[in-house]
């Protein structure tokens, strides 16, 4: 889907720069007449053909205005020398105009009749005359013997020449205002900078104003002369890395268009990217990015896209072919006749590269890396390459092959024939480790089909190369497609795809890491490997940038821990769907002039498919918080407020039935109230200093409370006084919770301890709490929280730190995690354990995958946040301003921000339904609340 289906191109159409070296600057061109070579004076003067020489850095191009003659490509490296050559007097050759002379060794032919197909090198000196019909040839002259004088030169030095050139004409090229579409734009910002295409680098100038962007290639190539973008129509801005430098920024807009632009040096792509982004008419799409992990883990969105996000996010681009989105080969059998999604050995196994696959090509690797001096790797050739791109592609997009490779398609025996083939080459193949790319798993299917007739020629059985050939489980392409599709959402995929995340863009992708998941790649596919812009000698810079674009660039690291894995996958209904859409925007991008098929959809596209989607996703399963109680939560309604204390109130906790509500204060007393009878039914001081904390027993009989004064108290209800008193800390106790046994407390000396504390043997009295374990911080704890199980333990400081403690483990600290800038707040597990909220005065919320202490999750709400409480995927959070924010995970947004308190919300609990939530405030005010 990555590339048009060809488009009926007109006479002008017919030359482009793919029909040029990759690289190669096109600067101009002229009307000429051209005498044919072969003929007497006379006869090629009748003979003569009218056309546009095409000047290059590389080369000189004839396109005949007949589309039925071949274009002609003079390499300068070729050439004998370009004159200008004097006719024989009385000849009528040069009656148009001075003529030019191309003595050549070489003449490269190409697209006659407007067929494409592999060029035609004529090995044949002789001189090639062109009349220049409108100017002299002394316009044309010296700049043509320059570029060719550049030709003789070694590589670096000539590319040295040529941008010194580009660089001297390109200063004297300015902006045509008269493009401008209006005359009150006001320019922000004018440059040079060059806009990406595959395989096409068109250097141009760049002008922003205060409503427009523009983009004026150098060169009359592109049948747009300006392309313009109107800045209130960008929808997205993203920076990319370019050949492993960041010089790249890529802008989408809603209409569809996208360009992709790359800039000298960094500096002056963020100049730009900051002036772009400080106009008053841009307005780019909320898209909540941030959270599309979380997502994915629930399963509101696709593995395919997710996929396509993390490429993103790892500046793959389908405009770059050097660093186009990849993703996996899943199945692993393309020779049964039924396909079957629930046998394990359908699979490919994803947590080994495909270098890996195999473990007899595996050891022969690995003896070759024994033996291999520094800097080693495994697999001299990348999962990841053009020239693997266009191998897919090649039917649908033959011109970007030709121009790769040098006018040639590969031998018929290594194009793309036989997909069961190339799996079981990737396996095996001494050098071949490719990965897939996105169009197999998204319609339509004509990449694998040969509808534009080309000349692929024959195997070595004889065989004409044309479709390719699908496995037996396949009806048709599209079948095809779905079935991959179908894989890649399915069960089996969803439970392992985050293990070849870990490979591609993850914590196995490079380091010691990847040498342990046999990973390892050339060094220069690495981001950082290599700073081109410190390289001064020109020989060594052009050899990387020649390694760099050809074999490879890794993606750029996304995770340095293990990435989380999936709960839940799609249903059959949702991949129907998702392909669908995805053939509906196919057919819709189809008829772009441009390369990419995957375009932003416009404003109207995205409603529609928005509004399926939610069609969809109703006649589907309920979300994850329905089946928990809390889908009514956003309709919560203050149903009574009550001032019970005197001051700041400091710690809530329901009884089982929901029926009383527990609260301490900083007046240092622990209420009691009946919800039922609206009435207080304890009121206790315990304390001369403020209370923090508390926990209930499951019986709602005993509460411990902890206190200032550096004490935890264990209250009896039943009995009306306190049963026992323990110094817990050298200061202040700041929180505590209690399950299943275990108590753990925190306080500001920078300490966390475990007790056990439950009830005596045969007896309605709890023990004294018992001393298990002291778990040392470098800074103070405002916070702390246990897992359902027991087992883990984990503390908030007021530095911003998170710890997280294996209780089961010798009460090992297992991750140590900076995420804040400022004191944590509050962290909750989630009901199930694996996951972690945690809420901080640096305006924060951040949400943990506990198994990998991955991050999945991460808001800037704009609000201090104090208090939460949470089911997993719903939260209740309490801030600073006295808002009562419901949040969906799964949408990144509020559901509903609630006022009932004038200040800080500082406490919140909920029934586990949550039907019923108690908030208490800064207010003193305890507000009860019902959905």
């Amino acid at each position: 889907m990555a590339f048009a289906r060809r488009q009926t191109q007109s006479n002008q159409e017919r030359f482009s720069l793919l029909l040029l070296d990759p690289g190669e600057i096109y600067f101009e061109d002229f009307s000429v007449f051209y005498y044919p070579i072969g003929l007497d004076l006379e006869e090629a003067y009748e003979r003569r053909q009218r056309g546009h020489l095409k000047v290059c850095s590389n080369s000189i191009l004839f396109d005949p205005q007949d589309t039925s003659y071949p274009i002609l490509r003079f390499l300068f490296r070729d050439c004998r020398g370009v004159t200008r050559w004097t006719p024989p007097l009385m000849s009528k050759l040069g009656q148009e105009g001075d003529v030019l002379s191309i003595d050549s060794k070489q003449v490269i032919e190409m697209k006659e009749g407007n067929v494409i197909g592999p060029y035609t090198f004529k090995k044949v000196v002789a001189e090639f005359r062109f009349a220049l019909n409108y100017v002299s040839s002394s316009d044309v002259l010296p700049q043509i013997t320059q570029l060719y004088r550049a030709s003789t030169l070694p590589t670096a030095e000539q590319n040295m020449m040529v941008q010194s050139i580009v660089r001297s004409r390109q200063a004297r090229v300015t902006f045509n205002t008269g493009c401008l579409d209006s005359l009150y734009e006001k320019i922000v910002l004018e440059t040079t900078g060059d806009r990406i295409t595959p395989l096409v680098c068109n250097p141009g100038r760049i002008m922003l104003t205060n409503s427009r962007l523009y983009f004026q290639p150098f060169n009359n190539a592109d049948p747009v002369p300006v392309h313009k973008v109107k800045l209130s129509d960008i929808s997205r801005v993203i920076k990319r890395r370019y050949l492993l430098q960041h010089v790249g920024i890529e802008i989408y807009s809603s209409d569809g268009f996208h360009i992709y632009l790359v800039f000298g040096t960094e500096a002056e792509r963020n100049m730009f990217y900051k002036e772009l982004l400080a106009q008053p008419d841009i307005s780019l799409e909320d898209t909540e990015q941030e959270n599309l992990t979380l997502k994915w883990q629930n399963g509101v969105i696709s593995n395919y896209d997710y996929l396509m996000y993390l490429n993103s996010m790892a500046d793959r681009s389908f405009n770059d072919l050097t660093q186009y989105p990849v993703f996996p080969w899943v199945i692993a059998d393309y020779a049964s006749k039924q396909l079957d999604l629930s046998n394990p050995a359908t699979f490919r196994d994803l947590s080994k590269p495909i270098g890996a696959m195999t473990e007899s090509r595996l050891e022969q690797f690995k003896e070759r890396y024994k033996e291999m001096p520094e800097p080693k790797f495994l697999y001299g050739s990348h999962y990841s390459t053009p020239g693997y791109v266009l191998f897919y592609l090649v039917r649908i997009a033959p011109e970007y092959m030709l121009c790769l490779q040098n006018g040639r398609f590969d031998q018929a025996d290594r194009l793309f024939n036989h997909i069961g083939e190339t799996w079981t080459n990737c396996l095996c193949g001494n050098a071949d480790v490719k990965e897939l790319i996105p169009e197999f798993y998204s319609l339509p299917s004509d990449f694998m089909f040969n509808t534009q007739n080309l000349d692929f020629g024959s195997r070595q059985d004889r065989t004409k190369v044309d479709d390719v050939l699908l496995p037996p489980w396949a009806k048709d392409g599209d079948d095809f497609i779905r079935k991959m599709r179908e894989a890649l959402e399915c069960e089996y995929v969803s439970q392992h795809i985050h293990e070849w995340i870990d490979l591609i863009f993850g914590y196995q992708q490079r380091g010691e890491e990847a040498v342990k998941a046999d990973n390892l790649f050339y060094y220069l596919t690495y981001e950082g490997a290599v700073d081109l812009a410190s390289i001064t000698d020109p020989n060594e810079r052009a050899s990387l940038e020649v390694q760099i674009t050809e074999f490879g660039q890794t993606p750029k690291q996304l995770f340095t821990s293990p990435h989380p894995a999936r709960k839940t996958v799609s249903t059959p209904q949702d991949i129907k769907t998702a392909l669908r859409l995805s053939s509906h925007l196919s057919t819709e991008l189809a008829h772009s002039p441009t390369i990419t098929r995957h375009s932003m959809m416009t404003k109207s596209q995205a409603a529609a498919t928005s509004e399926e989607l939610t069609r969809d996703e109703t006649d589907g399963s309920e979300r994850d918080s329905s089946v928990s109680g809390w889908n009514r939560v956003e309709q919560l309604k203050c149903v009574r407020t009550e001032k019970l204390h005197r001051d700041v109130i400091t710690g809530l906790k329901l009884s089982a039935d929901c029926k009383s509500v527990f609260s301490v204060s900083q007046d240092c007393t622990l209420k009691v109230y009946s919800i039922e009878d609206q009435q207080q039914l304890r009121s206790i001081n315990l304390s001369a200093m403020a209370l923090s904390s508390l926990a209930v027993m499951p019986d709602d009989k005993t509460v411990v409370v902890g206190s200032w004064d550096n004490n935890v108290y264990v209250y009896s209800v039943e009995y009306g006084h306190t049963l026992c008193t323990s110094t817990a800390h050298d200061d202040a106790v700041s929180s505590l919770c209690w399950n299943n046994e275990r108590l753990v407390t925190s306080s500001w000396d920078s300490t966390v301890k475990v007790w056990n504390f439950g009830m005596k043997s045969g007896s309605r009295r709890p023990a004294p709490p018992e001393l298990l374990a002291e778990l040392d911080h470098d800074t103070q704890v405002s916070c702390v929280d246990i897992n359902p199980s027991t087992t883990l333990v984990v503390s908030g400081m007021t530095d911003g730190a998170m710890n997280i403690w294996d209780l089961e483990n010798d009460n090992a600290l297992l991750h140590q995690l900076p995420l804040h800038m400022d004191t944590v707040n509050c962290v909750k597990f989630s009901p199930d354990g694996q996951r972690l909220l945690s809420c901080s005065a640096d305006n924060y919320m951040r949400v943990i995958d506990v198994n990998t202490a991955t991050e999945i999750y991460a808001k800037d709400t704009k609000e201090n946040l104090k208090c939460a409480a949470w089911n997993g995927d719903i939260i209740l959070a309490g801030s600073e301003s006295g808002g009562l924010f419901v949040w969906d995970l799964i949408r990144g947004s509020p559901l509903a921000v609630l006022n009932i308190h004038k200040g800080a919300v500082t406490s919140i609990v909920a029934s586990p339904d949550g039907n019923v939530v108690i908030t208490g405030g800064e207010d003193r005010t305890i507000a009860m609340w019902r959905s």
